[in-house]
């Protein structure tokens, strides 16, 4: 839906509104699903416009938890993606297990827990795997998220049987015990699990974590958000730690933190060797203002004394990524701050002027310096470039290898003596002219790719935002499902009892030993009970809806006709006496009762005929 400037100015005005009164940010939520989201529940309320909603707030502030049970759709289950929780259950959690110590405690935090469905599946797989007294003493599950409501369910640990219909049936007669028409989670297990408010993008994480689990959680944030919580979450885990995110999650653009353990399952372990950069970066990310400022003066310090250097230089990590370009470097070989933390192999310096590539993996597997002299550079001018390229292994302890320093020395001026012999050579020169073409049309080439290549990354990332849009949207339409099935459930159960009543009624008007006929205000034919069937010849189903004046039987139906206009009118039981003939012939005197058909709010809504034979 297309926004106005003006709408837009008025939504930032309702989002202020609620941060300023409730608390709650929502600055990091994809502005496409916020605002689907608001504008449902405004339709709920038959509000048009965001001013309007902002007035209905003010007046009714009970709304306002309407609202964020809207925004926070809180779709889970057992055993959400079978798959992944068998994959967590049979590779991870056994790993995690055995890093431990016999009685060391083990905690894991469920972000976003909604309901607790989640909470619970991990409490089950792991009380199946530490049996439930180590369980008991060792385990501690919290569970969070920002709606109370939510969480009040959580607590209660009480699900219907179709909530819990995805859990195996050894586990539902081991874990849940029913009350009532309900499953509730064991009390003794439930205590481990401990439940609480708490915002990913403002408060501080749970430390010290061995399982992380956020799924379909970050999906709802932007990029910026996303990165922040991701910096908080990586804080949180211990080193041999796992996350276990949604199926719409992907962590692409966050190497750095975290590396895939299955990405198909969306489990990832955390970078465990983080420099001190990063670590500082890490924790400025998760609001620790000293750090940020020790970060500050850290990179200002090492790049200002890099930048002085007049040798170029670089520093590649052992993840192969560049990881440091001082200003020579970045002006002699045109390197931008944006290529620093991408992979050395994607960058022309790693092949020209000097094929860097192999020479870094000799100096891994070697750990000796290594010096290449006399490498030649063409220069964009036509001049030629003379440079002494080093690589020197980085350690720390005399073991551990950081990474690598490539420095490049020009030499060029030791070579300005053979410019004589090298005009000399004609034929040389023109051999290299044409290999600068060649060179030239290699680079417009390797330009071209790398621009392809960064088209095809922005693809992807469009791609992954608009299958996190339809995750969410897919959750929508199961939280939908669920209330209509909900409603389905209701009617199919008064439908039940309408027909059970609608059993018994017939029931009584069979067991009658008279005949009875209801009609309603037009004389139309409602009710025909068996005895009526018998006394006159005629079933249910060929009078059902006739007029009761247009029946051609044994009794005479016309000198009734004023006895049931005055009980319509007002009269109560009616009583008169008619000759008729039953349906074999017989003639006998009919008794006709007339009483009023009285509703449910005291209204006529016809009139009740009751006839039998007279006693003579």
């Amino acid at each position: 839906m297309l926004v106005s400037n003006e709408d837009e100015k008025v939504f930032e005005t309702l989002l202020d509104y609620l941060k300023r009164t409730r608390g709650f940010d929502f600055a990091g939520y994809k502005r496409s699903t916020l605002e689907r989201r608001i504008r449902k529940q405004m339709q709920s309320r038959e509000v048009e416009s965001f001013g309007d909603y902002l007035d209905y707030l003010e007046v009714h502030p009970e709304e306002f938890v309407e609202l964020l049970n809207t925004i926070l759709i809180n779709v889970t289950a057992f055993f959400r993606d079978a798959s992944a929780w068998d994959y967590l259950r049979n590779q991870i959690l056994p790993q995690i297990i055995s890093d431990k110590a016999a009685d060391e405690p083990i905690r894991v935090w469920s972000a976003g827990c909604a309901s607790g469905e989640e909470a619970y599946t991990i409490a089950m797989i792991l009380a199946e795997a530490l049996g439930a007294s180590q369980f008991r003493q060792r385990v501690k599950i919290y569970a969070t998220d920002m709606d109370e409501d939510a969480l009040a369910q959580a607590r209660c640990a009480s699900y219907t049987h179709q909530q819990v219909k995805s859990v195996p049936q050894e586990l539902q007669e081991k874990y849940f015990e029913p009350m009532g028409n309900r499953l509730v989670f064991r009390a003794d297990l439930r205590r481990v699990v401990i439940f609480g408010r708490h915002d990913l993008m403002q408060d501080a994480p749970i430390s010290r974590l061995d399982l992380l689990v956020c799924r379909n959680t970050l999906m709802y944030f932007n990029a910026d958000a996303q990165t922040r919580i991701l910096a908080r979450l990586h804080f949180a885990l211990n080193p041999t730690g796992a996350l276990f995110l949604g199926k719409a999650e992907m962590l692409l653009t966050h190497s750095n933190l975290f590396t895939p353990l299955s990405l198909q399952h969306r489990i990832f372990a955390k970078v465990a060797k983080v420099n001190m950069r990063d670590r500082l970066l890490v924790l400025a990310q998760t609001g620790d203002e000293e750090a940020s400022n020790r970060l500050a003066v850290h990179v200002r310090l090492r790049e200002a004394a890099l930048n002085a250097m007049p040798i170029a230089q670089l520093v590649v990590d052992c993840a192969g990524n560049l990881a440091v370009a001082n200003l020579p470097a970045r002006l002699m070989f045109g390197i931008t701050l944006q290529n620093i933390g991408n992979p050395l192999r994607d960058l022309e310096i790693s092949y020209r002027p000097v094929e860097l590539r192999s020479r870094i993996e000799q100096v891994y597997n070697d750990r000796h310096p290594i010096m290449i002299s006399d490498v030649v550079r063409n220069l964009p001018d036509g001049n030629i470039q003379y440079l002494d390229v080093q690589l020197t292994p980085l350690q720390e302890n005399d073991d551990d290898l950081l990474g690598i320093a490539i420095t490049f020395e020009n030499v060029t001026s030791f070579h300005n003596l053979q410019t004589e012999l090298q005009r000399a050579n004609q034929e040389l020169e023109t051999a290299n002219e044409e290999l600068q073409s060649s060179n030239e049309e290699l680079e417009t080439t390797n330009e071209e790719l790398q621009s392809t290549n960064e088209e095809l990354e922005t693809t992807n990332e469009e791609l992954q935002s608009t299958n996190e849009e339809l995750e969410t949207m897919n959750e929508e339409l199961h939280s939908t499902n669920e209330e209509l099935q909900t409603i389905n459930d209701e009617l199919r159960q008064r439908t039940q009892e309408l027909n059970q009543l609608n059993a018994f009624l017939q029931s009584v008007l069979a067991s009658i030993q008279a005949g009875v006929v209801v009609i309603d205000p037009q004389f139309s034919i409602l009710s025909w009970n068996q005895e009526t069937e018998n006394l006159w010849g005629l079933r249910t189903e060929e009078v059902k809806g006739q007029s009761f004046f247009n029946l051609d039987i044994g009794l005479p139906v016309g000198k009734l006709r004023e006895a049931i206009r005055a009980c319509i009118a007002g009269d109560n039981h009616i009583e008169l006496e008619v000759d008729a003939t039953n349906r074999r012939g017989r003639s006998f005197r009919c008794r006709v009762t007339c009483n009023p058909l009285i509703g449910t709010t005291g209204e006529r809504q016809g009139v009740i005929l009751v006839m039998e034979e007279a006693e003579s």
